[in-house]
């Protein structure tokens, strides 16, 4: 295993930033990347399976439900970040096969020198633009969950926010596959009801998935988007509100009309 070097650092050549990766003080074996100084993911490599940031642990609660507990799934993740969600994965679905893409090399790089992944991850890295990547893996590979973590406020890039990108996503999932989007916004959630309406028009059901002060549009914060390919479950809504992290909401449904753009 890579020795792990506390206070490493990593130039990305590609948004022209620093990438840092720091022990948390707080959590045994847990460390925290940043880029150009602000928080970006957090990993505990002691224990995988418990996720520090709410939002990914709302996405991973969807992750949860998207095949019977244990079975392993196959999972794309665009933007992989500290590959927070692909150890969560492994953890709790041993066998798992994952591809992850990212646009900076030297990140995807840095963090795999600096937080080596569980052993016996099936990890596959691609290098590139999230849209992309979609044409260029091999056409036979369909995915049980694809994740879409990019968006990190009211600017998102054209090509990824619209209902076509939603399309190519969605042929590339399994009978069963779920999209899950992380959408990153402002008061007002102008971005997220432009995505509702851009994953309703490429999904056959769409729910929403935060905290439930998020949708009073009066916050920033994160809010979840998961995207069926069937009417979306009563059970998964009963199930998410239940596990938090509290206090949660789900919407769909005509409840989700009201972010519909």
């Amino acid at each position: 295993m890579t020795e792990q070097h506390p206070g490493a650092a990593r130039f990305l050549r590609t948004t022209g930033q620093h990438a840092s990766i720091e022990p948390d003080p707080f959590t045994e074996g847990g460390f925290v990347l940043s880029i150009g100084g602000a928080e970006q993911s957090h990993v505990n490599l002691a224990e995988p399976d418990d996720i520090f940031y709410e939002y990914l642990r709302r996405i991973g609660h969807i992750v949860d439900l998207a095949a019977p507990w244990g079975e392993p799934v196959t999972a794309l993740h665009l933007g992989a970040g500290a590959l927070t969600l692909a150890r969560y994965i492994q953890a709790t679905r041993p066998g798992s096969i994952q591809y992850a893409v990212e646009l900076e090399r030297e990140l995807l790089d840095f963090v795999l020198q600096q937080l080596p992944l569980p052993e016996g991850t099936q990890l596959h890295t691609v290098i590139g633009d999230a849209r992309d990547a979609l044409t260029e893996l091999p056409a036979e590979l369909r995915f049980d969950v694809v994740i879409l973590d990019i968006f990190s406020g009211p600017e998102a890039p054209a090509h990824i926010a619209c209902t076509e990108f939603y399309q190519e996503a969605a042929a590339r999932l399994t009978p069963r596959g779920v999209l899950i989007v992380n959408v990153g916004d402002e008061p007002g959630l102008t971005l997220v009801r432009s995505q509702v309406a851009a994953m309703r028009r490429a999904m056959a059901d769409v729910a929403a998935f935060a905290e439930a002060g998020m949708f009073t549009g009066r916050y920033p914060g994160n809010i979840i988007l998961a995207g069926t390919q069937g009417p979306w479950p009563a059970v998964w809504t009963a199930a998410l509100t239940a596990r938090g992290p509290h206090p949660a909401k789900v919407l769909a449904g005509v409840e989700l009309d009201m972010l519909s753009g």
